[in-house]
């Protein structure tokens, strides 16, 4: 069909599926299908500015306020990044020095988190966090399915609790490996689990318990010691003896260093396992989190595999199989380059320009605090009830006009009516960057109290990230 008989639709519907170069370079009048790899070979030059102009239009990382995921390394964190990029981390037989150096971070990981018996531990790597919560979940469920067959007892229908506030790893574990997932409500009153009528939850069927320690929703810390002692009084009254899981993705991390007094870790007893995340307060790029147990008798052996590969027997101890060793020696530099005094610093730091915001927000009369962002650097805040013709929708939306990605979302099915505003502050968001913030959030406010009328927009269904 020609140029001239084609509709406006038509030439329309065909843009979106090209690619056209616009650049100045001998023989670029080509014009490439998204969806179907060219026939012949590309200037490289040209391969990557097509890529990065793609990419150009995401948002600007150091102002995404909704992730918890680091953006930002030094440039010998850099350098280390590209220099390891190539090593398989499952290659353990060929890349051996990365995987001792694994062996060493997961250790380090350990004893910070009070680890009884250094020689009786073991832990992991992952890809993430996720992946971790996954191996935590999973050791529970063999555990539990272990000591019903030696009591020849049936192993069909185990359930998991959990508050109703946690990340959506865990609805996809229960999901996957066939449990049923037992939600604590999270309330008004109750606004992470607490070990409140944790009775109704807890019986015979029962893996484990999820505590988290950096509540995604607001920041807030479960009470660990608190959960376990509830967990005491059920056992002393009906013989049902449950573990925790301690879902620390952030505040694993941050924990140790700021709140050095808080016991959530391995100093209490009912902990079997603790995982979290190296890209998130562990300060690495995204690709790695960790896991360990409080002994080896608590990961069952049947979660071990012994693989014949690439050289040499590997015991691997992970759901994923081949990934780059690069996030793992660069969790490694962090811990060397860092040391106890530095994460210190960098979390502190972290809490003090949340803590700054929280306050400068709560002194805003449109608002109020959910959080103050003293435990992990994350803080959440509400409207107070009043008329407007504006919502925290509306503001997110605004800011995001600005380059700030700060959002708006429901709280948890229980009280999903209370829609709430949060900030996570990570390191590389200084208290300059946070008062330019503040002069945006108050500058957009003025204007949508200015509103005569709503504002028109399409149904509300944001999401935010983890």
């Amino acid at each position: 069909m020609s140029e001239r008989f084609r509709t406006a639709a038509q030439q329309d519907a065909e843009a979106v599926l090209a690619i056209q170069p616009v650049f100045t370079r001998p023989g670029e009048s080509t014009v490439l299908e998204k969806f179907k790899i060219p026939e012949s070979m590309m200037d490289p030059d040209t391969a990557y500015q097509i890529v990065h102009d793609s990419a150009m239009l995401d948002g600007n990382s150091r102002l995404n306020l909704a992730t918890f995921v680091s953006t930002w390394m030094d440039e010998n964190a850099q350098k280390l990044h590209l220099e390891a990029a190539d090593k398989n981390m499952i290659d353990k037989d060929e890349y051996p020095a990365t995987a001792e150096i694994e062996d060493r971070c997961w250790r380090m990981i350990a004893d910070l988190w009070n680890v009884p018996d250094a020689n009786d531990t073991i832990g992991t790597s992952t890809i993430g966090s996720s992946e971790a919560c996954m191996l935590g979940g999973l050791a529970l469920k063999r555990l539990w399915q272990e000591r019903r067959k030696a009591e020849g007892k049936s192993t069909e229908k185990p359930n998991l609790v959990l508050s109703s506030g946690v990340q959506v790893v865990w609805e996809k574990f229960c999901n996957y490996w066939d449990v049923e997932a037992r939600y604590v409500p999270v309330t008004e009153d109750h606004l992470v689990l607490d070990g409140f009528e944790l009775e109704k939850y807890v019986d015979e069927n029962t893996i484990g318990v999820v505590a988290i320690l950096g509540q995604t929703y607001t920041g807030l810390y479960e009470p660990v010691a608190q959960i376990a002692a509830k967990l005491d009084e059920i056992q002393a009254s009906t013989g049902i003896d449950v573990k925790i899981h301690v879902d620390g993705a952030s505040g694993g991390m941050v924990a140790p260093f700021c709140q050095p007094e808080l016991e959530w870790d391995f100093r209490v007893d009912r902990v079997n396992s603790i995982s979290t995340s190296g890209h998130k307060y562990g300060l690495v790029y995204p690709g790695v989190g960790w896991v360990v147990w409080r002994n080896k008798a608590v990961c069952p052996e049947s979660l071990i595999f012994h693989v014949s590969y690439l050289g040499g027997d590997m015991p691997t101890l992970a759901l994923n199989f081949s990934r780059p060793g690069s996030q793992v020696l660069l969790q490694y530099y962090q811990f060397l380059r860092l040391g106890r005094d530095g994460y210190r610093a960098i979390q502190q730091g972290s809490i003090d320009v949340a803590t700054y915001l929280s306050s400068e927000i709560a002194k805003m009369e449109d608002f109020e605090l959910i959080s103050a962002g003293d435990t992990i650097p994350v803080f959440a805040w509400k409207l107070k009830k009043k008329p407007r013709n504006w919502d925290l929708y509306d503001l997110a939306d605004r800011l995001r006009m600005r380059g700030w990605l700060v959002p708006a979302y429901p709280m948890p099915d229980s009280i999903a009516d209370m829609i709430v505003q949060r900030i996570v502050v990570r390191a590389d968001l200084s208290k300059d960057l946070a008062t330019h913030l503040l002069v945006a959030l108050n500058e957009e406010v003025t204007f949508l109290d200015s509103l005569e009328s709503p504002l028109p927009r399409e149904a509300k269904n944001h999401q935010f990230a983890h």
